[in-house]
């Protein structure tokens, strides 16, 4: 095992699609959503056994979400858990957990991953990340992973690349976030599109060097950094610092920008568990085209997901097409079709009261 290889995990959003299920104080990475056994934290960090040694994993997380974290993953040092005092995208949390890697090891290769993604075939995955990792021990290049297109889903980014090279390695054309369906039907025609995963590979002197040349002020603050990492300094100087990084991703901050963007086109049963419906599309399905989970009898209903608590009897009758998810207080019945607009559920449901949301 290559002891510079690193992984950084980020699991501090609060997944507000996945609402009721996911909560402020218990968002979706903390729970076993898919009914294994182990939450999608736990499944993310086992992911990679074999490509990273456990002291490498480095778990970015907001500050109320630290106990979380050590219950679900206990053979985590202090260090590995990096806490954010204040929600800042991904770009601040990425150069947080690579500034901080790069103090310790110079010659990192760093992959980074959300915490609530599924991935079905974990060897394909695997040997994915090492051909990633492979490519940017030698060159300092930028990876993200692209995920082959199933159908025009609006959901999903989309990165375009230039397909005349040989290499599953491709270079980088253009970034798209979130088409619209008749361009996002155009982008499969074309075949030069896949789905952005958000997963990214690079070693930690390319990505400084991107965050110096790209996001400045952020390079900035972290750069200070440096010299309070690993000491009882450092929680102090994240706090008093970190509301002045920029709020903003970091597909938009250096991805879009950098002129070193490779994408690697991949195939390993990946779906972002950022809705209902994507959790619908990978369970599964009993003859009727339902997904239940609970104590759930049903007539004349097809193609619904229903998640309600094992102590309560649910029966659902001449449904089509629904979400029926109830977990601490909340039921929520809404169009499968409709979940978007999940979020102004939740707004709503929080000016009634904070035990809501």
């Amino acid at each position: 095992m290559n002891r510079n290889n690193y992984v950084v995990i980020m699991a501090g959003g609060v997944g507000t699609r996945f609402w009721p299920f996911s909560r402020t104080n218990f968002p979706k990475q903390f729970h076993d959503v898919l009914g294994t056994g182990k939450t999608l934290l736990q499944q993310t960090a086992e992911r990679f056994e074999g490509v990273c040694p456990s002291e490498n994993i480095y778990i970015v997380t907001s500050q109320e979400y630290k106990e979380l974290v050590q219950q679900q993953l206990p053979y985590l040092s202090a260090h590995q858990i990096l806490l954010e005092p204040t929600r800042r995208n991904t770009a601040p949390c990425i150069a947080y957990a690579c500034y901080k890697i790069a103090v310790k090891n110079p010659e990192a290769n760093i992959v980074v991953a959300p915490a609530d993604h599924i991935i079905l075939k974990e060897q394909e995955f695997k040997d994915t990340i090492r051909k990633a990792l492979a490519a940017t021990a030698e060159q300092n290049i930028l990876i993200t992973l692209g995920i082959k297109p199933s159908r025009p889903d609006t959901g999903y980014g989309y990165i375009q690349y230039i397909p005349q090279s040989t290499s599953e390695i491709k270079k980088v054309k253009t970034f798209t976030e979130k088409p619209h369906l008749e361009l996002a039907k155009k982008f499969i025609e074309s075949g030069e599109f896949v789905w952005n995963s958000g997963i990214f590979i690079w070693n930690a002197q390319a990505i400084i060097q991107n965050f110096d040349q790209h996001l400045h002020e952020v390079a900035e603050l972290f750069e200070e950094g440096k010299k309070v990492f690993y000491t009882d300094e450092e929680e102090s100087y994240i706090k008093k610092t970190y509301s002045f990084c920029k709020n903003i991703s970091i597909d938009y901050g250096i991805m879009e920008k950098s002129e070193e963007v490779y994408v690697l086109l991949s195939d390993f049963g990946w779906s972002d568990l950022g809705t209902w419906k994507s959790l619908y599309d990978v369970s599964e399905k009993d003859s009727s085209g339902n997904v239940i989970d609970g104590q759930v009898m049903t007539y004349n209903t097809t193609n619904c997901i229903i998640k309600t608590p094992k102590d309560r009897l649910v029966v659902a009758q001449g449904l089509e097409g629904y979400i029926v998810a109830e977990f601490d207080n909340v039921l929520l019945i809404c169009k499968k079709d409709e979940e978007q607009k999940v979020k102004d559920f939740v707004a709503d449901a929080k000016s009634k009261g904070a035990e809501y949301i």
